[in-house]
């Protein structure tokens, strides 16, 4: 039986533009949905042995119960019950009552804890009553060992197969990398997760993929680039972008060896400005701002000359964390100017996960790495709806013809000006 089919609706909250929040609506709705759904299949497979004369089954489903709104704290949700239709003589039947959603059940108890559980003990453990009872209230109860299995079969078998999806014909002209870690007990230990995020030709963001691991370790980045290469990625990208601190590195010189490398701005500075005092940070701030703010590469070069001559005597460890990445913090210069805002750093990869840690902090008890990885996905589909299209995306063919570009400007331009 398909669990999916329970009519739950989402009405959208106007002006809402919380990527969490709009990640937990689709997730209650989801869960909702399941449960309810496996809550039905597992009353009707206590049934199977009622057989009329003929061997037809007695206790069936048959359609949907009239929709009502359930108020919640992350706006309200249409349900839709199935009805369940007992065909037995009328000294036999049984009425169906849904334990997880009571007939006068109109609002939602607990919601504040909601929020640390649905995506952190609620996608894929087995403490699904316990996500449950924080959506619906300490009512919520009746969910068996059966049901919590259906569920839990459903959301890992959606990831595995998102995580197993071709890639053939894909093509990625800039690649974002980075590595994210949770403030939350899983599993082994804190998890780490590699994030791969791509531009494709028509400038359009997309997540490649995600997967456990370590961000120092050039063999877990090496495993994830050789997967999504056996999956049909043959397509090298032209630019790749992450942290220098990435083991990432290492693995991509091997898989992609022609490709460029772009050390992320916000990651370089937050590790130069930690090796200052922090009186002396907000000059440097400002000086390493006015490098890749710079217009041109040249004007780029006496701006990160002037900060190494301005620092290096009494904060040589700062100068050194600048230097020895010089080349890839400025190879932005050598393509489309309309693109330099994306190529200089994570962000598209960090601001998703910003709100992540934030709403995280207050999740207790320990979770499973299905869960973490399948929280990360849902968070970044949802974010994904909001994703620009690439500043001056029809520059995006040049990139791919190999048009030389000089301080953001194509070289014939620049030649007949």
């Amino acid at each position: 039986m398909d669990l999916c089919t329970t009519d739950v609706r989402i009405v959208p909250l106007p002006g809402s533009t919380d990527v969490l929040s709009e990640v937990l609506r689709q997730g209650a709705q989801k869960l909702l949905a399941q449960a309810i759904e496996a809550e039905v299949a597992d009353w009707i497979d206590q049934h199977r042995h009622c057989l009329d004369g003929d061997g037809h089954r007695q206790v069936v489903r048959n359609g949907h119960l009239p929709e009502r709104a359930i108020a919640t704290g992350v706006g309200p949700v249409g349900v839709k019950q199935p009805r369940v239709h007992d065909r037995r003589p009328a000294g036999e039947r049984e009425k169906f009552g849904s334990a997880i959603l009571p007939p006068y059940l109109r609002k939602t108890k607990a919601i504040e804890e909601l929020i640390p559980w649905l995506y952190l003990k609620g996608v894929s453990t087995g403490d699904f009553s316990e996500a449950l009872a924080a959506l619906l209230g300490p009512q919520a109860k009746g969910l068996s060992a059966s049901t919590v299995t259906r569920l839990k079969g459903l959301w890992e078998k959606e990831y595995q197969d998102w995580s197993r999806r071709p890639l053939a014909g894909k093509h990625y002209v800039y690649v974002w990398a980075d590595g994210v870690y949770f403030n939350i007990r899983l599993e082994g230990g804190r998890q780490g997760l590699l994030v791969l995020m791509g531009a494709t030709a028509d400038g359009h963001k997309e997540l490649i993929a995600i997967q456990d691991g370590q961000r120092e370790s050039e063999q877990s980045w090496k495993e994830l680039l050789l997967d999504v290469r056996a999956r049909g990625l043959t397509i090298d990208p032209a630019l790749a972008i992450g942290d220098g601190g990435l083991g990432f590195w290492k693995a991509a010189r091997q898989v992609w060896p022609e490709v460029e490398e772009q050390r992320c701005w916000v990651h370089k500075t937050a590790n130069v400005l930690d090796k200052l005092p922090k009186g002396v940070q907000p000059k440097a701030k400002e000086m390493l701002h006015a490098i890749y703010q710079a217009p041109t590469k040249a004007e780029a070069e006496k701006a990160f000359d002037l900060f190494v001559a301005t620092f290096e005597a009494k904060y040589p460890k700062a100068t050194e964390c600048l230097a020895k990445d010089r080349t890839e913090l400025l190879t932005f210069y050598a393509f489309p100017a309309e693109h330099w805002r994306h190529p200089r750093t994570t962000n598209v990869i960090e601001s998703v996960f910003a709100t992540v840690r934030l709403r995280t902090e207050k999740a207790k008890g320990s979770g499973t790495r299905v869960a973490c990885l399948t929280m990360v996905l849902k968070l970044m589909e949802s974010a994904s709806k909001r994703w620009r299209v690439l500043n001056g995306s029809p520059l995006l063919a040049d990139v791919i013809r190999g048009v030389v570009f000089e301080d953001g400007v194509k070289k014939e331009e620049e030649d007949a000006a």
